[in-house]
């Protein structure tokens, strides 16, 4: 590899193995008695509060587009809090496979919003997708491959509106990636907060549950800020086709996590339906050698 794509690719290698790595801690603060929206809510309003100060000068570039901001802020505030809860409830891999069903519902979405065309490679992926679905939700009792849990249904839920995030990143060429990394943790922790209502635990509860575990919550706040930056770092400076492939780490990563630190051994078609998905993020994304 170049030696000018040596760093931000490390950069995305450490981003996508702590993406699949920090449903782990998230587990610990759950197994303390912290649920998924407490969680999400001390976690991501602490890289607010630590990201927000480092990169002050970047709150006002948010006005250039403030609506659109909003709708990406929210867009992948909601997809993070759905995450979070569906790998607390459910299997690690099936909940990362099915995230990744982003390019099923990005094809339609970047043709609504950026009058992206659907070609041949686009109809591809969103065939893998189908098909990858088909075979990781399969259950002959119930006649047709759907969701069968909450789990499913948020991480489904989940990949959908981290695509629409990602076309309306793509839309907004006017906020510096540390704005939009702004928006995301505001969005992320307003989502928290806004779903406080229908967790079984007060403020009061919640802090005092949250109090000794402080070092877990400050450090995945922490660490969500210095992996956002990274990201940043790599994907500002790697093409498209090669972050993507190296994105795709975070799937071995938390299959690998999910064995050792969880005890979870996925069924073959777990792995069949992983195989289909990741094709179909791979045809999506990468293009024919030369191509420009």
């Amino acid at each position: 590899m170049h030696a000018n794509l040596a760093k931000p690719a490390w950069a995305l290698v450490a981003g996508a193995s702590f993406w699949g790595i920090v449903w782990y801690p998230y587990r610990l603060l759950a197994q303390a008695g912290l649920d998924g929206i407490w969680s999400t809510a001390f976690t991501y309003g602490l890289a607010l509060l630590v990201g927000g100060v480092v990169f002050l000068r970047h709150w006002k570039g948010l006005l250039a587009s403030p609506w659109l901001s909003l709708a990406m802020g929210a867009s992948i505030g909601w997809s993070n809090l759905a995450y979070v809860l569906a790998v607390l409830e459910g299997e690690v891999m099936r909940v990362l496979l099915l995230f990744y069903l982003a390019p099923l519902w990005t094809v339609p979405i970047a043709w609504l919003l950026l009058a992206e065309r659907l070609d041949r490679r686009s109809a591809l992926a969103m065939a893998l997708a189908f098909a990858g679905a088909a075979v990781m939700l399969w259950r002959p009792e119930l006649g047709l491959p759907w969701p069968a849990s909450r789990a499913e249904w948020l991480a489904g839920a989940a990949g959908f509106l981290f695509a629409l995030g990602n076309v309306l990143v793509r839309k907004i060429d006017n906020v510096s990636d540390a704005g939009k990394s702004i928006a995301i943790w505001v969005g992320v922790a307003v989502a928290g907060l806004a779903h406080v209502p229908w967790s079984e635990l007060s403020p009061a509860q919640a802090s005092a549950v949250a109090a000794p575990q402080w070092p877990i919550v400050a450090g995945i706040g922490v660490a969500l800020v210095a992996m956002s930056y990274a990201m940043q770092y790599g994907l500002s400076r790697l093409p498209a086709n090669l972050a993507i492939v190296i994105l795709l780490v975070e799937l071995p990563v938390a299959a690998i996590a999910a064995w050792l630190l969880a005890g979870e051994v996925p069924a073959a078609k777990v792995y069949v339906g992983g195989i289909l998905i990741v094709g179909a993020t791979l045809a999506a994304t990468l293009r024919k050698s030369g191509s420009g």
